[in-house]
């Protein structure tokens, strides 16, 4: 279940049975992935016409608006004395755990206004902005003097008094989920606190390039490297007690794993359709520091593509995906129906089908152009595209998000 080899099988599974004609929800209909795949690379070269796609990451989100925020960070950095790759890493990690986590849809409604460049954000944008400034602020930290961390002890102290003073949330600008935001982000709090081993003493996130890295003090190893599929499996496992609780095994929490009557595995697991959107978002963000540092990241394609509304979207409005019954799509629905579990389940497959479609499109290989620069250049902007194209950027099915998956 905390796998990516299971979240393929598993959704490669019920995309078979969409095409023999067994889903109650969806049909599939083949002809319509070449339209996608022209779609998301016409939209890839307007995005970089040099076809130089970095990865998909939180950390495009704190470059909205043309504007370097990382180099504000890292200069801000050195006037603290964060001078080591090792230090830099922990703090870029601590930036990108929390931000990722307070990723979830913000809604139509809500905007960020950057004091600075005088700029107005809103969805993933406007996030991951505030949340950069909340973070230099010191707002998840619990040392004044060092406000470039994030730690246990700030983190449980959040309220939502002040998660919404930082993200500028009002009654004429309401943020989707914040309360699910201040409590996943204390349920952070209280598991990096429960777990020096891995997250030090003061329960910091950029413990994990200690762990993953073999960083001691500030001391890279010059042969320090890291897949993939480890950053990930690391986060299920030490993370996993922050996500809600109704979705368990043997008293573990599953996190983002949902039922469906129609996927098989074995023992507890079967009936549960795992997606980890979340940890490999993050997973996905985390890549970037560690190179950063000097670690050499293998396995980039062992992640899979990210099952949200966007990625999702794309293949709803291509045409690739239709509802069986189109009046589905006025209904809401919740995280756990078996319609967007199966939604899902879909896009994650088709994902791994559409990459090389878009690569042989762009005339690049699967070494230039791995899933993480599909997406970023790529199948989540090409999402948006088509739903503001269609609907003036509502998603097409319409789910109530609770701050925590989408």
């Amino acid at each position: 279940m905390r796998t990516t080899k299971a979240v393929r099988a598993r959704a490669q599974a019920l995309l078979a049975r969409a095409r023999a004609g067994e889903s109650r929800w969806f049909s599939v209909d083949n002809s319509a992935m070449a339209t996608a795949a022209q779609e998301v690379a016409a939209v890839t070269r307007y995005n970089y016409p040099a076809l130089n796609i970095p990865f998909h990451s939180r950390w495009r989100h704190f470059e909205a608006g043309q504007v370097d925020r990382k180099a504000v960070l890292d200069s801000a950095m050195g006037a603290k004395g964060h001078l080591h790759a090792a230090d830099r890493a922990r703090t870029w990690i601590d930036l990108a755990v929390v931000s990722v986590l307070l990723d979830a849809g913000a809604g139509a409604d809500w905007k960020y206004l950057e004091a600075g460049s005088g700029k107005s954000f809103s969805r993933s944008e406007g996030l991951g902005v505030a949340s950069l400034h909340a973070f230099m602020a010191g707002l998840f930290s619990s040392e004044a003097e060092h406000p470039l961390q994030v730690d246990a002890q700030g983190l449980r102290r959040i309220t939502s008094a002040q998660l919404a003073e930082a993200f500028q949330v009002t009654a004429d600008n309401p943020l989707v989920g914040l309360e699910g935001r201040v409590v996943l982000l204390r349920r952070l709090g209280e598991t990096l606190a429960e777990q020096p081993a891995s997250f030090g003493p003061k329960g910091r996130p950029g413990g994990l390039f200690d762990v993953l890295a073999g960083a001691n003090g500030v001391a890279v190893p010059a042969t320090a490297e890291v897949s993939a599929h480890d950053i990930l499996a690391e986060l299920l496992a030490t993370l996993s007690p922050i996500w809600p609780s109704a979705n368990q095994l043997g008293g573990i929490a599953l996190g983002d794993c949902w039922r469906h009557a129609a996927v098989s595995g074995p023992g507890l697991s079967n009936g549960w359709m795992p997606f980890h959107k979340l940890s490999q978002w993050l997973s996905y963000s985390l890549l970037e520091p560690f190179s950063w540092a000097g670690v050499t990241v293998r396995g980039l394609d062992d992640l899979t593509g990210l099952p949200e509304y966007r990625n999702g979207g794309l293949f709803l409005d291509a045409g690739v995906l239709q509802l069986k019954d189109p009046r589905l799509a006025q209904q809401a629905w919740q995280a756990h129906d078996e319609l967007i579990v199966e939604w899902r389940a879909l896009t994650v497959a088709l994902l791994d089908e559409l990459a090389p479609l878009v690569r042989k499109e762009l005339e690049l290989s699967a070494d230039t152009m791995p899933l993480a620069c599909v997406l970023e250049g790529g199948t989540w902007a090409t999402g948006r595209v088509l739903a503001q194209r269609l609907r003036g950027g509502t998603p097409p099915l319409n789910i109530v998000s609770d701050g925590t998956v989408f």
